[in-house]
């Protein structure tokens, strides 16, 4: 179950972990490296492209503190 308030990246549904407390506030976790390649496959990016995109519009974007967290496993 997502808790209320979380907020979810559209698009990146293939890349989703679940969830994780930030003091109080639970927040969406997603797969850092699924996502780049999901922006591969779908929109036809090269790796650089991919990671600059989303690096510049998906991670750097703030949306409050329930913004969505990227996790790089190594």
């Amino acid at each position: 179950m997502i808790e209320e308030g979380v907020l979810l990246a559209d698009g990146f549904e293939d890349a989703y972990l679940g969830q994780a407390r930030q003091g109080a506030t639970w927040v969406a976790v997603y797969d850092y490296y699924k996502c780049l390649e999901i922006l591969m496959r779908r929109d036809g990016m090269s790796r650089d492209e991919a990671s600059d995109f989303f690096e510049f519009n998906v991670v750097g974007g703030y949306v409050g503190p329930q913004t969505p967290l990227f996790l790089e496993r190594d």
